[in-house]
């Protein structure tokens, strides 16, 4: 058998998501990776003294603890930090490979200023005094004119004091448009607020459950933190635990699964409800926690009773009824079983729907806040800055309605996909200026062509992005940060994690190019802006807001790279709720079983397009890297041209086969790929990962391919406004 170089990691990668990701496997795979990445760009340092810089992977919500290996001042190799609470030692493909995000050709060197039209790449270098001075002269202008609320801010992070620097900013200037990308972690947060009536985020047990009822959540795809999952899922192997798997395609989790119950798209809910009848029906839930700590019981009891039968559940799902039955039962007689949902990695938000019938789960069995379930955590707590003192412009800007409708008709944080809608539709008051953080909403947004739209209303955009991707490529104005590997950030309350945890962001290298910390960016603004402004932001620099924010933690995070709450256990359910109950019948629940209305019609479009996250492809704000793409299979991008995975069944009555050309049409866009004929995928169903397609600004990177965010049309959740589209309705014919 003849094994290539792309098998070959292939095979090791497949091999370690089986396993806990052993510094053994990734030794492996790291040095095949240098002998076999032998472009002009990649580092060959010089025999030296070697020592070691302990830091935090920012590259995904996963919050990692990563020991980078130095020969003299050059990085040459990512290792998980042993003993760290997250990872324990363990990295992924792409905390790995993060050199190459350091030391790659992408890096904006130095501050750029567009000079031609937007997206031809047409760039001039110029100085930071310039630049912040370009800036501050647009700010002044907007604000001189009594228009702050026309100023945007988009933060790929929530949590951190970069994010509350840019909030800060935004208030002190005068406009209440600052927002966050959305992920789970707003679904469940929302979830947790109606349901549990606590305003809190979701941490889960999985080290101490013994039955996972996963719906659609890549639990060894990227979910949550990428390394800790593969250690649990490792550890449930190897018989302390079992794991059901509830999604349309054979993913890598399911296929590591116990079980893998393949269900029809966007019907999850309908699934846990079914469930939930069984448990019901045969009285097997907690009843000291349903009688003591609840509330709506009786009417979810009516609701599940009636229109939840495991035959009309059956008939929604395409799951047998009698596995519904066996899966209920299973659930419910395990110790400590935990439901999960979330699709894919979980870096996007969904129905509400569908995240209340799993939390109902929950419910039922009693496994909120106790060993080996979901716990509810407080959120971070530890920035105590007062709040700034506002001028009559700010507090007029302030008092204006967010565009993105936010806090007010709609329970979210915030709402970006509805904040581009608006823009693009030119309502209510223009966006003359915006600044985007950690994020990269012209590729990451579904339906981004109304991103486009939104953003070319815009006439001042900046962009804090290291790397010229997709939305610094259609800015004004970049002001490149460090890369994480260059600066310093706390970085609290990874995805997923059980425990009140920060973790520290710290240089292992001096930047490489003339960028600068966009904290540093914000505070110099402020002080050039002067007045109430300069007032609330009274540190010389990021690192003293750091270190005085942090307080008596900052020698801790130095000493250890991170500090956790070893005592921290979650409150009993007596305290939990206070004068409140668990509810079972808050809205996005109370009517039962709620599809998502995807685009399309089933006759125009008689198939199901779903996007599907792989740890091979990174889908986030930061591309992939060349090492990941080197891992890519054959049947997923093959000469530049991305493959549609189709049943072989639905293939061949298209007269479609292995490898066809093949025009993929939804009704928000078309592309041209490639067919895989795929057993492991439900007849009527087609799948294509997240992530590629990006704008090619380095030729290095994952640029080949077709990104799914433009064929996927935006679907807005009834009850939280976040985006909820899982798909859109598609059609195959051959090229």
């Amino acid at each position: 058998m003849n094994i290539g170089r792309r098998s070959f990691l292939s095979f090791l990668i497949g091999g370690a998501a089986g396993t806990a990701l052993s510094p053994l496997p990734w030794k492996l795979t790291d040095d095949i990776s240098i002998w076999s990445q032998n472009w002009p760009w990649t580092p060959v340092p010089a025999t030296g003294e070697v020592t070691y810089a302990n830091t935090t992977c920012t590259l995904c919500p996963g919050g990692c603890g990563i020991s980078v290996r130095k020969i003299d001042e050059r990085c040459v190799k990512i290792e998980g930090t042993p003993g760290h609470p997250v990872n324990d030692g363990g990295v992924c493909p792409l905390g790995s490979s993060g050199l190459q995000v350091l030391y790659g050709p992408a890096r904006i060197k130095t501050p750029l200023k567009r000079v031609g039209e937007r997206g031809q790449g047409r760039w001039m270098a110029i100085s930071w005094e310039d630049a912040l001075a370009q800036t501050a002269d647009k700010l002044t202008e907007l604000r001189e004119g009594g228009q702050p609320q026309s100023v945007a801010c988009l933060s790929g992070r929530t949590y951190g004091t970069m994010p509350s620097l840019l909030q800060r900013f935004m208030a002190a200037y005068g406009s209440p448009n600052f927002m966050t990308v959305p992920s789970m972690r707003d679904s469940y947060a929302l979830t947790f607020a109606a349901m549990n009536g606590q305003t809190a985020m979701a941490g889960f047990d999985t080290e101490n459950t013994d039955f996972v009822l996963s719906f659609g959540s890549g639990i060894i795809d990227g979910w949550g933190s990428p390394v800790r999952m593969f250690r649990a899922n490792s550890a449930w192997q190897g018989g302390r635990g079992k794991v059901v798997q509830a999604e349309p395609r054979l993913s890598n989790t399911a296929a590591k699964s116990d079980i893998w119950a393949p269900i029809r798209p966007g019907t999850d809910a309908a699934l846990a409800l079914g469930m939930a009848h069984v448990i019901i029906l045969e009285k097997r839930y907690r009843s000291d926690f349903v009688s003591n700590y609840t509330t709506g019981f009786d009417a979810f009891k009516t609701m599940v009773m009636a229109g939840y039968s495991p035959e009309k559940v059956a008939q929604i799902t395409g799951v047998e009824k009698n596995t519904i039955v066996s899966l209920a039962r299973s659930f419910a007689r395990a110790s400590r079983p935990l439901a999960i949902c979330g699709r894919g990695r979980g870096e996007v938000p969904g129905s509400m729907n569908e995240f209340m019938a799993v939390h109902a789960l929950n419910a039922l069995v009693g496994v909120i806040n106790r060993p080996g379930g979901v716990w509810a955590l407080p959120e971070p707590g530890y920035i105590q800055w007062s709040g700034p003192d506002l001028d009559a412009v700010a507090i007029a800007g302030g008092r204006r309605q967010r565009l993105d409708g936010a806090g007010s008709s709609n329970p979210a944080a915030s709402l970006p996909n509805r904040f581009f809608t608006t823009v693009a539709a030119g309502e209510d008051y223009p966006i003359e200026a915006m600044f985007i953080s950690g994020a990269n909403p012209d590729f990451d947004f579904l339906n981004n062509q109304r991103v486009a739209e939104a953003m070319a209303k815009i006439p001042f955009v900046v962009s804090f992005s290291s790397l010229m991707d997709d939305t610094a490529r259609n800015a004004d104005l970049i002001l490149p940060d460090h890369v994480y590997l260059e600066r310093y950030e706390d970085v609290p309350a990874p995805m997923g994690f059980q425990r009140p945890i920060i973790g520290l962001c710290r240089p292992a290298v001096t930047p490489q190019f003339n960028t600068m910390h966009t904290g540093d960016v914000i505070i110099q603004l402020a002080q050039t802006l002067g007045g109430t402004l300069a007032d609330a932001f009274p540190w010389d620099n990021y690192e003293v807001c750091l270190q005085d924010t942090l307080g008596d933690q900052w020698d801790t995070l130095v000493e250890e790279g991170y500090a956790m709450d070893e005592g921290f256990s979650p409150a009993p359910w007596a305290d939990m709720f206070g004068s409140r109950k668990f509810d079972f019948t808050a809205a996005g629940i109370r009517n039962g079983f709620v599809p998502v209305p995807i685009a399309g019609d089933d006759i125009t479009y008689p198939l199901v397009l779903m996007p599907y996250d792989s740890m091979r492809v990174a889908s986030g704000a930061i591309g992939n890297t060349p090492f990941m793409t080197k891992t890519v299979d054959e049947n997923v991008l093959l000469h530049g041209m991305a493959f549609v995975q189709i049943n072989p069944v639905t293939a061949g009555s298209l007269g479609l086969r292995q490898g066809d050309k093949a025009e993929l049409t939804t009704p928000a866009g078309k592309a041209e790929v490639r067919t895989d004929l795929f057993e492991g995928i439900m007849p009527g169903v087609i799948a294509m990962p997240r992530g590629m397609g990006r704008t090619p600004y380095d030729k290095k990177l994952m640029k080949h391919g077709v990104s799914t965010n433009p064929l996927v049309s935006s679907v807005e959740d009834p009850i939280s406004g976040l985006e909820a589209a899982w798909g859109v309705r598609a059609k195959l014919s051959k090229a």
